[in-house]
């Protein structure tokens, strides 16, 4: 199985790479790369945020650096994962049938979380026709300062009913 994970942070996934996902990476069962999404930023400050489009309180990551991001990851059959409080509560179930993809993408939100345009966006046919498919996942009832948490909890959930993985 193939992962990558976009992250402003991307140290903080660190861990991923130790204990039986560093063994199962280095077996060969599971290629994990992680993404810094301020490398797709286009001005000198590597900005990935702003006001909310049509308003609103805080600051959501932009779309555009997102797209930059994801479009060169998004090819065919591929489940991409925008880890968000208001998503659907991650679960044993769907990490069995998440376990059986060939490869997931984890969007890591941050501040506001990721412009909904972005969900909007690769949800259309023209994706869907290709096999790509999104969801919106949370891992609770509570807010984390940011995706990367969720995104380790949920990768290792979902990497460890890989066969040969345990």
């Amino acid at each position: 199985m193939k992962i990558d994970v976009i992250s402003i942070f991307p140290e903080y996934l660190a861990p991923l790479n130790l204990s039986l996902l560093g063994k199962a990476q280095g077996a060969g069962l599971v290629e994990i790369e992680i993404h810094d999404l301020r490398q797709n930023s286009t001005d000198n400050h590597n900005t990935v945020d702003d006001t909310p489009y049509g308003g609103g309180a805080g600051m959501v990551m932009l779309p555009e650096v997102w797209g930059r991001a994801l479009d060169p990851l998004l090819l065919d059959k591929v489940d991409l994962i925008i880890l968000t409080p208001a998503g659907k509560r991650f679960s044993q179930r769907m990490a069995e049938e998440l376990s059986k993809a060939n490869h997931l993408v984890f969007a890591c939100g941050r501040y506001e979380g990721i412009d909904d345009r972005v969900r909007q966006y690769y949800s259309q046919a023209q994706f869907t026709e290709r096999g790509i498919r999104v969801h919106e996942l949370s891992i609770g009832d509570y807010v984390l300062g940011g995706g990367e948490v969720a995104a380790m909890v949920a990768i290792e959930a979902i990497t460890r009913l890989i066969p040969g993985v345990l």
